[in-house]
């Protein structure tokens, strides 16, 4: 039986059937695959996406042709059949086809009461989801007998002034109108477009022979599995409840054990052999659907039936050690492995998470700007974080936003949360950098830093009182709800390693200092993409002496600063060298302005006047000349460089000292990657190199050991990109940073545009926010120009991207296609970065433009 017309498809499922996940659904198709395993699979018709649309829209099929495989009393049930079982649907329609008649003739097989039980279910589900009735009248009494029966029929008929359905094609008609309006609401499609169904988004339906789950010897329903939810690991699970139906049932009181268990009865003990043939089962579906699958059957007097297998459910760390089992087994290729794992699941692993059943008491809620989950008493300033650090005590810093001050604090902090800023604001990239729970851009709270304390709406919290930072959710929660720790186990290792093996781009990390280098080292970074120098400047003695060389008046003055931090400077630079044992580690020369070193409240400036024993009155006003209208366009990057030479000086003898000294103790080469910051002409190039080769000189001249290195720019303005041809003669490589070329290109603010951004993207002005999505259109048309004008001046030019952009997936598909060397992103984002272009690299020898969106949940219909 198949009849097929433009709305109209309904077929039974056999083994060669013409069955597409794309045309019935992922459970239609799924169910053939079993019965082609020879499975016990109750009768089943699969009735197509165009048949549904066209029920919804009043075209019902041939409802004799459905029932027509069922014989001439039929009883079946009725499921949703979707694309991705993600996207949900309307639940099952059990005992279609109970009617007077059929009841009396199953109470002679199963049982007066057995019989009536089922007849009960179906009039309670047929007068609530399809007639739309209160539920009140139609609650399942406690003893299932002739009067509940009439009373139950009486009611439906009161209700609805006629008399129950008898006939089954009545029945089963009213049940696939109401399933396929339902699919069609207004509500149900916001619901599955949320979870990324296309608006279009098609639902099928499977009528299946009811296996009735009641009667004698032993009958039930149950559910099985064979591997953890939770971890992955190896397990059979699942309950089983004599003389029922359905999933639901299995939640009521009864249900025993499936394997032999010491705190009570088991299916394994009651019925050995339908055990047995559930294990056997299990074993076949996943070598032969290729994964790990949970059962739902049914036993009927005695006899098993496979009433339908889904995807195991599984956590982020079961999804990883499952794949991976997979793969280790040949059950699948390595390859799919990787495809089967979508990059942001990481994210779960490398950090810690609110454990999913814990209770939530959310205070506000912002960006989720660095995930994981960190709790700790509320704290106000860099400097309580450091003292909270300092008695052993975890603390989450509150700011209205955060400047390179914080970073003393942040360092200290367990989680930051911030009033202002978008996903790309210092404290986001921070707190990535530093696996840091972080959620910026928390708009509807309050931060009173003289009172030390933090409003949302009616609730007001204090210094010291204990909050959690939810990075995953972007959550802000009162008090410390249970978590559960990260996960980088041997699965974790191993896929990576595969990832490593099919990739054909090089991933980097930023790093910018030892431990965030060890940290990438430890997340096997191929190098240092970028280090922001001015981040060491922040720890204590050296922000006294950086501001002490910013207040100089004398050459002499600002070189006797300099001459203290090159020591500190070069120790930095050994120890990253060190770490990252003879990788290649680009070092980004000094950027921000420099009136960011210095303090921003007048308490802050009063303590600099008595450390540089300066008046107060001198020092506020030489902070008020350093002051800019629009500092991130104004002296900052190479323009410093250029105005300040000494301080590109200083760094560059202490890259080139450590480099010397690390290859005198270790006998290795050292070749480090100086770049430039914020370059806009070719002719800051040349004047910077003129100098940073004259270091070299020197050093060479003082140590007679040859210094060796290779200078790059970093591509941060759109007029660089436009010169990038005349730039590139100068340089060995091109790295784009992407937040301030964004920035630069939008005319926008990256720590203001999270204010109106969400509506800009609700608007479709534009597709996503370009701070967290790379803009392929504006900003790639730009990088596409600077890298095809870079390589024509010179064919060996390196290419790459260090900024946060740098770490998704869609970037590194821009970067492979233009013949990119490497990313470049924050350490805990390396693991993702991996894994995504192995992915990329997977689909594209697969011919597939991009990797599947929902990897492991489609590829087993096909």
């Amino acid at each position: 039986m198949q009849k097929h017309t433009t709305f109209n498809a309904i077929t039974l499922i056999t083994p060669t059937a013409s069955m597409t996940a794309e045309v019935f659904g992922g459970r239609a198709k799924c169910l053939q695959r079993l019965i082609r395993l020879d499975m016990p699979v109750p009768t089943t018709v699969a009735l197509s996406f165009d048949t549904v649309r066209g029920i919804a829209q009043g075209r019902m099929p041939d409802i004799d042709a459905v029932l027509e495989p069922f014989g001439p009393t039929p009883l079946v049930s009725v499921r949703p059949s979707s694309l991705d079982p993600d996207w949900g649907g309307p639940g099952a329609v059990l005992n279609i086809g109970m009617n007077d008649a059929r009841c009396a003739a199953l109470a002679d097989e199963i049982g007066l009461a057995s019989a009536i039980s089922l007849y009960l279910r179906f009039i309670q589900s047929f007068a609530i989801n399809v007639a739309r009735l209160d539920p009140e009248p139609f609650e399942l009494p406690d003893d299932a007998d002739e009067a509940s029966l009439a009373a139950m029929l009486a009611a439906y008929e009161a209700e609805t002034n006629e008399p129950f359905p008898q006939d089954p094609a009545r029945q089963l008609g009213e049940v696939l109108r109401f399933m396929a309006r339902a699919w069609d609401g207004t509500t149900a499609r916001i619901l599955r477009e949320a979870k990324g169904a296309p608006a279009d988004a098609g639902l099928g339906l499977v009528v299946q022979e009811m296996a009735l789950g009641v009667g004698a010897p032993e009958s039930g329903a149950g559910v099985i599995q064979f591997a953890s939810e939770v971890t992955g690991a190896p397990e059979v699970k699942g309950r089983y409840l004599s003389q029922s139906q359905g999933r639901d049932a299995l939640a009521q009181e009864g249900a025993i054990y499936l394997t032999r268990d010491p705190r009570g009865p088991s299916l394994e003990e009651l019925c050995p052999e339908i055990y047995a043939d559930l294990i056997r089962i299990g074993a076949l579906a996943r070598e032969r659907l290729r994964e790990e699958m949970q059962v739902e059957f049914t036993i009927e007097s005695g006899v098993l039936h496979v009433l339908d297998a889904v995807r195991l459910p599984r956590s982020s760390r079961a999804a990883v050690r499952i794949a991976v089992a997979l793969g280790e087994q040949g059950v699948i290729p390595r390859e799919e492995a990787v495809l089967r794992i979508a990059p942001n699941t990481l994210n779960d692993l490398l950090h810690r998470q609110v454990a999913p059943d814990a209770a939530r008491e959310v205070m506000a809620s912002g960006i989720a700007a660095s995930p994981g989950a960190a709790s700790g008493q509320l704290v106000f300033s860099a400097s309580e974080a450091q003292a909270a650090a300092a008695r052993g005590e975890q603390s989450i810093l509150v700011r209205r936003e955060t400047t390179p001050e914080d970073i003393r604090g942040m360092h200290a902090a367990s989680g930051v949360v911030t009033a202002r800023g978008g996903i790309t604001s210092h404290a986001a990239v921070i707190g990535r950098g530093l696996g840091l729970p972080c959620v910026v851009g928390v708009s509807n709270l309050t931060i009173d830093t003289r009172k030390r304390t933090i409003r949302a709406g009616s609730r007001v919290l204090g210094a010291g009182e204990i909050v959690t930072v939810d990075g995953h959710t972007g959550d802000v929660l009162i008090g410390q709800p249970g978590t559960i720790e990260p996960a980088l186990d041997d699965a974790f290792r191993t896929l990576l390693s595969w990832a490593d093996d099919l990739r054909d781009i090089g991933v980097r990390a930023n790093a910018d200092t030892p431990d965030d280098a060890q940290t990438a080292r430890d997340f096997s970074a191929e190098g240092i993409g970028l280090c922001r120098t001015e981040h060491m400047f922040f720890d204590g003695e050296r922000l006294t002496v950086m501001r002490e060389m910013i207040f100089a008046q004398r050459d002499d003055d600002r070189a006797a600063a300099l001459d203290r931090l090159l020591p500190m400077q070069r120790a930095d630079f050994t120890r990253l060298f060190e770490i990252m044992e003879g990788l290649p580690v680009c070092i980004r020369l000094f950027d921000p302005p420099l009136h960011e070193f210095l303090p921003s409240d007048r308490a802050g400036l009063r303590d600099l006047a008595e450390a540089l024993d300066q008046p107060l009155s001198d020092v506020m006003e030489r902070a008020e000349r350093m002051s800019e209208y629009n500092p991130m366009l104004g002296m900052r990057g190479v323009r410093l460089g250029i105005t300040v030479p000494e301080i590109y000086d200083m760094q560059a003898r202490a890259i080139f000292e450590a480099a010397i000294g690390l290859s005198e103790k270790t006998g290795g080469e050292f070749v480090p990657d100086i770049m430039l910051p914020l370059v806009s002409a070719q002719r800051e190039v040349e004047i910077v190199r003129a100098r940073i080769d004259s270091v070299a000189a020197a050093v060479q001249t003082e140590t007679g050991r040859e210094v060796t290195y290779r200078l790059g720019v970093m591509v941060e303005t759109p007029r660089a990109a436009l010169r990038a041809g005349d730039i590139a003669e100068n340089t060995a490589f091109l790295s784009f940073g992407t937040n301030d070329m964004t920035q630069m290109t939008y005319g926008l603010s990256r720590d203001d545009a999270g204010r109106f951004m969400s509506e800009y993207v609700k608007q479709g002005v534009y597709r996503e926010d370009p701070f967290h999505t790379l803009d392929l259109e504006g900003v790639g048309e730009l990088l596409t120009i600077a890298a095809e004008r870079g390589r024509t001046a010179r064919n060996d030019l390196v290419l790459a991207i260090c900024g946060e952009h740098g770490a998704d997936q869609a970037t590194i598909a821009f970067c492979r296609s233009h013949g990119f060397d490497y990313v470049s992103c924050s350490p805990f984002r390396v693991p993702g970065a991996r894994l995504s272009a192995a992915r990329l690299a997977v689909a594209g020898r697969m011919g597939l433009t991009e990797p599947p969106a929902k990897p492991g949940k489609i590829l087993i219909y096909q």
